[in-house]
């Protein structure tokens, strides 16, 4: 199984220096991944509560940095590690802008792009943005259709309901062959077929293991019932840690926990068919420093189970 960790764009360590520092030492550490969320509006009460073990948005997303330009600087400092988005909301870019982006960053870094998209659960930052929340199924529909066609390179038009790209030449092509890997955030029946149909991968977040390998075995088996081979598909697993001094009960895990605890989950992860996880201690209290410490006693206790 593979290991990442989250990049610092949220909060008082959301900076150059600190992302610099956390992707360096991440990289020597033995990670294999790291990993950025998105952001474009803090609200102090948002309409739809917050879809975490919370239901109150933590208040360091009122500081945030942009995920692909933090990705693209962690790419100049690393050389060997995966660079993923979870969740990258995508539908608050035009299609063509942002398979530019995309491509652009996976040719940069060498072909270690991840692209994770998701559709948000916020409706006041599609607001900000000027993209409907309503019909946003379809909107990422048809934007997977633009970006395969882009990847493809050659020449390349696009007219649908939503977006007219006018024909073109393409000549910038993803270092990765066919595309960048796509992971897509999904847990309802309408996600979980696209996922199924034409996504490379699912990017769930921290639940008991019984619930994640059903919802799994749902998307192999309508992967099945599409015609595509399962085995192609991969989990990257987000964790975000809740930690506690003393032993949680277990039934509590993963939402809450010791380091230890989660070190646990994590083999056990391992061992139930997830094959990438990554943890994100940007929500722990601590200073930088002491998170980049808890990251390296996470990854030994999990290599050396």
């Amino acid at each position: 199984m593979r290991l990442g960790l989250a990049l610092p764009t949220f909060g008082a360590d959301a900076h150059a220096e600190a992302i610099t520092t956390v992707s360096r030492t991440a990289e020597e550490l033995g990670y294999d991944s790291l990993w950025t969320g998105d952001r474009v509006l803090a609200p102090r009460t948002p309409s739809v509560p917050y879809p975490g073990k919370d239901p109150v948005m933590p208040r360091s997303y009122e500081n945030f940095m942009d995920p692909l330009v933090s990705l693209t600087l962690a790419a100049a400092h690393t050389g060997r590690v995966r660079l993923g988005t979870s969740t990258l909301n995508g539908l608050w870019h035009a299609p063509i802008m942002l398979a530019r982006s995309l491509t652009t960053l996976d040719l940069l870094s060498g072909g270690r792009l991840d692209v994770g998209l998701g559709l948000g659960w916020m409706p006041e930052e599609y607001t900000a943005v000027g993209v409907p929340w309503r019909g946003r199924g379809a909107r990422l529909d048809e934007t997977l259709d633009i970006l395969d066609a882009y990847w493809a390179g050659g020449e390349f038009a696009h007219d649908g309901p939503l977006f007219t790209v006018p024909g073109t030449v393409v000549g910038l092509r993803p270092r990765q062959r066919p595309r960048s890997p796509v992971l897509l955030a999904a847990f309802s029946p309408v996600g979980i077929r696209r996922l199924a149909r034409r996504a490379d991968g699912w990017l769930p977040v921290g639940m008991p293991l019984p619930r994640l390998t059903a919802q799994w075995s749902a998307i192999l088996d309508e992967a099945d019932r599409a015609g595509r081979d399962g085995a192609g598909l991969r989990m990257a697993l987000r964790i975000n840690p809740t930690l506690t001094r003393t032993p949680a009960d277990p039934d509590q895990v993963p939402s809450q926990g010791t380091l230890n605890q989660y070190v646990a989950y994590a083999r056990a992860a391992e061992q139930a068919g997830v094959h990438e996880l990554f943890i994100d201690f940007q929500q722990t209290p601590a200073t930088l420093a002491e998170r980049l410490d808890l990251a390296a006693r996470f990854i030994d206790g999990v290599r050396a189970g």
